[in-house]
């Protein structure tokens, strides 16, 4: 069923922000910082995966990002909505649900045998495609699966995802120097003020947090091993 109203998009940040705080889904480093796959450190990590284990959040933002796709771009605007391989898949399959529209999906790379696809399900030459993922950081991810949608003769000129992390300045740029415009429902921003908000944390790790989203850059040269 496809939404009609919905909060203003301030509201739905503040109640995004609370509701991974809620589910555990993002956390602020105690002693020692996270570290990514990429081996840099941080002391901030967001897993939006849970969101699918909780029906009654998962529902409620599907709707925010369903609507916020439909304010921001359109509401006729898409003819195919594609997840992202592999979080991005069952996001991409609710909102094409509540927006009426087939499908797809798009593999981080060719499968290998087979039709050596990228894209799974039936996208054609024409369609307007919105690209669904869970988050983004850089935006570096995103381009390759544009990339991959648009070597089939669709179109894709929007990207939507629930976190967007808000904190490299050249996320958007990238993003918009390949002809995509981003769509999310909240940033670490959010969740930082919601913390602060609910008394989560002490001063001291409130403020590590804060000196790492203000400069990732130099809070990751301080903190490396």
């Amino acid at each position: 069923m496809i939404p009609t109203s919905f909060p203003s998009k301030d509201e739905m940040a503040r109640l995004t922000a609370q509701m991974l705080w809620e589910i555990e889904a993002v956390h602020f480093m105690d002693d020692e910082p996270f570290v990514f796959a990429s081996g840099l450190p941080s002391p901030v990590y967001v897993d939006c995966r849970k969101l699918i284990s909780f029906p009654r959040i998962r529902t409620t933002l599907m709707d925010f990002l369903t609507v916020t796709v439909m304010r921001d771009a359109g509401f006729e605007a898409f003819d195919n909505v594609a997840g992202g391989e592999t979080a991005g898949i069952p996001f991409g399959a609710m909102v094409a649900e509540r927006m009426a529209l087939p499908m797809t999906y798009v593999r981080k790379k060719p499968k290998g045998y087979g039709r050596n696809a990228r894209i799974e399900g039936a996208m054609s030459e024409g369609q307007r495609v919105l690209l669904v993922e869970d988050l983004t950081t850089d935006g570096g991810s995103k381009i390759s699966f544009v990339d991959a949608i648009r070597d089939t003769g669709a179109t894709c000129a929007h990207t939507a995802v629930i976190f967007y992390y808000g904190i490299f300045p050249e996320t958007e740029k990238t993003l918009g120097d390949h002809g995509v415009s981003l769509h999310y429902l909240c940033t670490w921003w959010d969740v930082l003020a919601a913390a602060k908000e609910m008394g989560k944390f002490s001063e001291e790790t409130l403020s590590e947090v804060e000196a790492f989203l203000n400069n990732p850059v130099k809070w990751r040269e301080e903190n490396a091993k």
